[in-house]
């Protein structure tokens, strides 16, 4: 018996689901519950402003803005990425962040769309999940602005980065939720040579796996 053309459908539907299913690296991001997190976080947030070397900075802008102009055509919101990105990864105080590498997971994580939503609930420039506003008495709705939502996801990741020593792979894949994945931090590694500059140069992973 010849199955029917709603059965070939139902199959072919089917295994285009299982494929992107198998293609697809979603960014889950449910790594960010670990316990430790919440005084990390809520010290980024208390800390809202920060002063980097002026000169440094403008270096910086000036290599990454035409970079970043094709993903965010609107002047005014590209250079207030530029600038968080590079006042979070240069905290006094704190461990150094490679400003390429957290350009690179916000180009994996949400292509640069302040808006996006992934199917965990992950929210944002570098989808931070929606219990971080709530736990630190903000408004969930700030998370699709660019300066909380970075400064978030830059302790998050600097984080997992010291939790990690260094370990750039599975610091990325605490973040994304994906232990044991390399799809995530191959996608995120590769971006990162697309956005490092000389201010990366600097930083060395203890492990490249």
């Amino acid at each position: 018996m010849r199955p029917s053309s709603s059965s070939k459908r139902g199959f072919a539907s089917a295994l285009a689901a299982l494929l992107l299913a198998a293609l697809a690296v979603p960014a889950h991001a449910d790594q960010q519950r670990d316990a430790a997190l919440g005084p990390v976080v809520q010290r980024a947030i208390a800390q809202a402003q920060c002063f980097v070397d002026r000169y440094d900075a403008a270096v910086w802008y000036t290599l990454m803005e035409p970079r970043l102009k094709r993903f965010v055509p609107d002047t005014r919101q590209r250079l207030a990425i530029l600038q968080q990105v590079y006042c979070e990864t240069h905290r006094r105080g704190e461990s150094k962040l490679p400003p390429g590498l957290v350009m690179a997971v916000m180009e994996v994580e949400s292509d640069f769309n302040r808006w996006a939503v992934s199917s965990a609930g992950a929210v944002g420039l570098m989808q931070v999940m929606p219990y971080w506003p709530e736990r630190l008495g903000m408004k969930g709705y700030e998370l699709v602005h660019v300066e909380p939502n970075i400064r978030m996801g830059c302790a998050i990741l600097r984080f997992y980065l010291q939790y990690a020593h260094n370990d750039v792979r599975l610091a990325l894949e605490k973040y994304n939720g994906s232990v044991g994945h390399p799809e995530y931090p191959d996608r995120v590694l590769t971006d990162w040579e697309r956005w490092s500059g000389a201010d990366d140069l600097g930083f060395v992973t203890t492990k490249t796996r």
